[in-house]
């Protein structure tokens, strides 16, 4: 396994090569180093000569392939260096400041998450052919077919400003954030609920088809147990796979849900970046997003093997 693990993390060598192409090469085909500088530079109307100072400030005159080999070797140390907005704040100092509200919702959504649609899923099969299937079922059709913005307007409405039990918006450090995070995990885990519960009800279903099912049945052991304890088991391969895409958020935040809830989380982060074309942050980001993705993976193999003993990673 640690040879499979090793060969793993140099392959991931020449993707996250790519991907930092790949945006290098975007930026430079949608924007440009001095439009980047009159958005950036504190007067209204800047001097040929205050651009070509800010670009050289933040090494934007220096030929592309020059660029691209001293980025690139910042992200892989990193060194992210500093903002391209105005004050060039070191963006490392940001990410510590951010990382944490965005893995409190994150993993709390998450695990919250798995538990519920897990035992609604387990539930579900268990009276698999029943009208409790099937209102169960028609139901997560429902919530599927509903956007997940409406899901954080009625949380809003309802828990924020009807009931008065959290926050709309906002956050503080320390045990005071549980009381803020509340409302964005609520809100992921319903608007979740659905997708997940079916997709598991499916890999459980499929599960008690086996030939495995039908003999611990033989030998009398309950339904009950044999879902909850044998079943499960064996289905933990596929629902290994799909809460890997679960991961980047644990790191990245969630977007939507930091942005409307004004949480400072790396969401945020990302979307004033955008909003503001600071690249050196969208890059940043973009290649921290890749290597957590990368490494999400790793950990997806390597479950496999613990979950199941007839994997093995060679």
């Amino acid at each position: 396994m640690i040879g499979y693990i090793i060969r793993r993390v140099l392959y991931a060598v020449p993707i996250l090569i790519g991907v930092c192409l790949f945006t290098f090469v975007l930026f430079y085909l949608t924007t440009s180093p001095q439009d980047l500088a009159r958005r950036n530079l504190s007067a209204k109307n800047p001097t040929p000569q205050q651009i070509k100072d800010w670009e050289h400030t933040h090494g934007y005159d220096q030929p592309k392939w020059k660029q691209f080999v001293r980025t690139t070797e910042g992200l892989f140390l990193f060194r992210f260096g500093k903002s391209d907005g105005v004050g060039g704040q070191r963006i490392i100092t940001r990410i510590k400041q951010s990382w944490l509200p965005s893995f409190e919702i994150a993993s709390l959504s998450f695990i919250a998450s798995l538990l519920v649609n897990l035992t609604a899923a387990l539930v579900i099969a268990y009276f698999r052919g029943t009208y409790f299937d099937s209102a169960a079922t028609t139901l997560c059709v429902i919530m599927m077919s509903i956007t997940y913005l409406l899901y954080i307007i009625v949380g809003q409405y309802t828990l924020g400003r009807l009931m008065r039990i959290t926050p709309v918006g906002g956050y503080l450090p320390g045990w005071q954030s549980l009381h803020f995070i509340m409302l964005p995990v609520v809100v992921a885990v319903v608007a979740g609920f659905a997708s997940d519960t079916r997709l598991y009800r499916t890999f459980i279903l499929d599960e008690i088809n086996q030939d495995y099912v039908r003999t611990a049945r033989a030998k009398g052991i309950s339904e009950s147990r044999v879902l909850f304890i044998h079943v499960l088991k064996n289905a933990a391969v596929p629902v290994i796979t799909n809460t890997v895409s679960a991961i980047p958020g644990l790191f990245l935040g969630s977007v939507l849900l930091e942005n409307f809830f004004n949480i400072p989380g790396l969401g945020n982060y990302l979307v004033d970046a955008i909003n503001n074309q600071d690249f050196a942050v969208v890059r940043a980001n973009v290649f921290i997003g890749a290597l957590v993705t990368i490494i999400g993976f790793i950990m997806t193999d390597v479950g496999y093997a613990l979950a199941d003993p007839r994997v093995r990673l060679e």
